[in-house]
Parts: C-alpha cells; sequence; structure tokens
C-alpha cells in the first residue's frame, strides 16, 4: 500500500510569557517562541506577558482555550518551584486531559544539557476544549530544546507515524 504524502497544516498558536520582571523589550524567551513558530509555517496568534499570578496566568489562558481560533497554547516561565511559580496550578484545573509524556520526555531531555537540575522543572502539557496547552520553564534554552526536540515534530502534520495535528479533528468528541 502506498502512502500519500501529508500537506503541512498551519495553525494559530498564542505564546504566554509568565513573568514578574520580563517586558516586549526584554523577553528572550517569548520571543524566542515567536520565532520558532513562524521559521516553522505556523501563525502567532497572540503574545501576551502575564505576572507569575495563577489567577491571571488561568484567566488569560481560559480566553485562548474559549477562543475557536486559538489550536495550541504555549506558555513559557512559572514552571519551577519557589512560591511565585505557579503555571502548572493555574492550567492544570483546566485540562480536559494531561499529555504526561511531554513532561516526562522533556526532563529526560534537559537531564542532557542541565543533568540533575532537571527535577526543579515542572513543564506540563494537555488539551483543553480542543486546544494543545504546553507549559515550558521560562529559559530560552528549556524552549528551544522542548520546541525542536518535542513540539515541532507533533505540531507538523507531516510527522510520521502519527502527530497531534491528525487528531485535533476528534479533539471534541464525546
Amino acid at each position: 500500500m502506498m502512502k500519500t504524502e501529508r500537506q503541512f497544516i498551519p495553525l494559530n498558536i498564542a505564546v504566554l510569557v509568565v513573568s514578574d520582571t520580563r517586558t516586549e523589550a526584554d523577553d528572550t524567551s517569548g520571543a524566542s517562541l515567536v520565532n520558532q513558530i513562524t521559521t516553522a509555517g505556523h501563525a502567532v496568534a497572540e503574545k501576551v506577558i502575564v505576572p507569575d499570578d495563577i489567577y491571571q496566568i488561568r484567566a488569560q489562558v481560559s480566553n485562548w482555550i474559549a477562543n475557536n481560533a486559538v489550536n495550541v497554547i504555549i506558555s513559557t516561565g512559572g514552571t519551577g518551584v519557589t512560591g511565585r511559580d505557579g503555571t502548572p496550578e493555574a492550567v492544570s484545573p483546566l485540562l480536559d486531559k494531561t499529555l504526561d509524556g511531554f513532561g516526562e520526555t522533556f526532563r529526560m531531555l534537559s537531564y542532557q544539557d542541565i543533568k540533575t537540575s532537571t527535577i526543579q522543572s515542572r513543564a506540563i502539557a494537555g488539551v483543553a476544549n480542543g486546544t494543545y496547552i504546553f507549559c515550558l520553564p521560562g529559559s530560552s534554552n528549556a524552549c528551544k530544546t522542548a520546541w525542536e526536540l518535542l513540539i515541532k515534530d507533533q505540531l507538523d502534520h507531516r510527522t510520521r507515524p502519527c502527530n497531534l495535528v491528525q487528531l485535533m479533528p476528534r479533539l471534541l468528541e464525546k
């Protein structure tokens, strides 16, 4: 049986930078994600910076989850263990399903670069209302690792044997 070539499907991806200190002028992680997203052929639906506040994070993510024009949300920051780090707590209650393998694989890959410091990462991923959500650490290197080694191929419909894009039409099945 001959396999037909799949076509690239550009997605609308929202970027959330979680930080008490970053501004558009000095945000390297969010800027890096925007560059990687557009270089891959996707569109940036919106990029927003919010403080490390569970309710502001949850409000912004909720708005994007409710927006049918947003296919994917990628956040950077707030996944550590300090008192102000609350991205997983903000996002987890919103998820319909978790993608546990994302965090596990991300930490495994990060170990190659940062060794045991990877245990401090609480990176998570899941799906809510048909929208994929990835919560990454705040470092530019972590964002690059996550995008290049995990997210980029899963958001490319041409990736075989399977990818997240081909599942999108079925995410809201009951």
